[in-house]
């Protein structure tokens, strides 16, 4: 194993990768990062005419402000701080907000207001279909907006061998698509096997219960979960585990 404390980080090539290289970095880690997700705009813009709207990601937020898209009387809906900031960034004030970041916190927080009014939910391609059951099934009228496709880029992929090579001190996994297109792109490289293999003797991070659980579902043993779901609590937790003494 290298002395270096290598931590791979997978989140798009924008201003999040950024923040998250400069954060390992302060933690004394040596960022790797392996952009596993690009982001491709629909051209979609949310529903004008719901009662309730609700953003899952920073990214949906974004786009729908940059498309002119306004609130206006809309219960505006937020799952998570960054999603929540992003919308205050736009001049928008976010009404409800969950707990729990996740769909089935979002579907609790909703389940006794929502019978009988139109909830549209502005999210990517590959939001779970928990939560527009959930609303449903409160008896609500559920419409999907999909605001942004993810894809793998191109050139994902430059952990592979490091991890397949044992050279991975920590990988920081923020989202169950960052987990399935790193396993896809270590498929690509016939290294899929020696990759999983690689991550048991590394500090496996998720960023919450949905991601830890499509790890698992993969072979892939996890064994950092922070509380709270944000990057910076997981890329602290994570190096704490690989390296305590750069954290004290």
């Amino acid at each position: 194993m290298s002395s270096e404390v290598r931590v791979a980080v997978f989140r798009p090539d924008d201003d999040r990768l950024t923040d998250a290289v400069e954060l390992l970095d302060s933690l004394g880690a040596t960022p790797i990062a392996d952009p596993m997700l690009k982001i491709k705009p629909t051209g979609a813009v949310p529903r004008s005419d719901a009662d309730y709207a609700v953003f899952t990601s920073k990214t949906g937020v974004e786009l729908a402000a940059e498309a002119g898209w306004q609130p206006g009387d809309t219960t505006l809906v937020s799952i998570g701080s960054g999603t929540t900031t992003a919308a205050n960034d736009a001049g928008w004030t976010v009404d409800r907000e969950p707990e729990t970041y996740s769909s089935a916190g979002l579907v609790e927080l909703l389940a006794e207001e929502v019978a009988n009014s139109h909830v549209n939910v502005a999210r990517s391609d590959h939001g779970s279909q928990v939560l527009l059951d959930g609303l449903a099934e409160a008896g609500a009228d559920v419409t999907e907006t999909v605001l942004y496709r993810l894809v793998r880029p191109a050139d994902a992929g430059d952990s592979i061998e490091l991890a397949a090579d044992g050279e991975l001190a920590a990988v920081a996994f923020t989202s169950s698509l960052t987990v399935e297109h790193f396993l896809d792109a270590a498929a690509d490289r016939g290294r899929r096997d020696a990759a999983i293999d690689g991550l048991d003797a590394a500090v496996v991070g998720a960023i919450g219960q949905p991601t830890r659980e499509t790890a698992i579902n993969h072979g892939i043993d996890v064994d950092i979960v922070p509380e709270e779901a944000t990057f910076e609590a997981l890329a602290t937790r994570v190096v704490e585990a690989a390296a305590p003494s750069y954290t004290e």
